[in-house]
């Protein structure tokens, strides 16, 4: 799961980090959701513009066209063209064997009108068959839920050292699998997916294999890709994972 796209050689959550991570051959794309104050679904982690791009001020408070007039670079002159992209911008990327996962990351998707207009632009876009929405908080995946049964759910948990229920993929912070090596034995019983967030995941690879994951997440898929390739083709290691190929 390339985690805002390829966000170590490009800038987070921009159409070059889809691009390169994409290239690198993630099999999921994960970026995040904000809500401008007219009523689009824009890419972006945080509530404010401030960190990666060369504006201030609030998402919810700005326009889509306040927002493309700046730069999401990161500071990096290299991407100086880059930028916010629009939901729509990132699904035009996506192959049908790569799954988006999109972050809802306000509370706007509490409101259930907010949830059935993002169900049906993933349908009009032609991504709702191969997406699925993530987030830290239970309200915004049940509000969800309840206008789009059909599009998987994934909970990301930063505490619960238990796999939450009613999701069909958990995100544990990677310290709960140590705290609980049981735990991915116990979400894959209930018929649950699981994927550590860990964003730089190659100091744990070959525990992760060894539990069984389902996904990983990755700053850099090339780079956590190159690393699987190497340990599952050492012949002294024996920790191997239908599901991590």
């Amino acid at each position: 799961m390339a985690h805002r796209g390829n966000m170590r050689r490009c800038p987070e959550n921009t159409l070059a980090a889809f691009r390169q991570a994409l290239a690198d051959g993630a099999d999921i794309l994960e970026t995040d959701l904000h809500l401008s104050r007219d009523g689009a679904f824009l890419c972006i982690h945080d509530s404010t513009v401030d960190r990666t791009t060369d504006g201030t001020g609030k998402v919810e408070d700005m326009t889509v066209a306040q927002v493309k007039r700046l730069t999401a670079s990161g500071g990096r002159p290299e991407f100086s063209s880059e930028r916010v992209p629009l939901l729509a911008e990132a699904a035009a990327l996506i192959p049908d064997h790569v799954v988006l996962a999109l972050e809802l990351k306000t509370d706007r998707f509490l409101d259930r009108s907010v949830c059935a207009r993002l169900a049906e632009e993933l349908e009009t876009l032609g991504v709702r068959d191969h997406s699925m929405v993530l987030s830290f908080r239970v309200g915004r995946l049940n509000a969800f839920r309840s206008v789009a049964g059909d599009v998987p759910t994934g909970l990301v948990s930063l505490f619960s050292v238990m796999p939450p229920a009613d999701t069909n993929l958990v995100g544990p912070h990677w310290p709960l699998l140590l705290l609980n090596p049981l735990y991915v034995r116990i979400a894959h019983a209930r018929g649950q997916l699981v994927c550590p967030l860990d964003p730089r995941p190659k100091p744990r690879l070959r525990y992760y294999l060894k539990l069984g994951v389902d996904a990983l997440v990755a700053n850099d898929p090339a780079d956590t890709l190159e690393e699987l390739a190497r340990i599952q083709h050492d012949p002294g290691d024996h920790h191997r994972s239908s599901s991590l190929t």
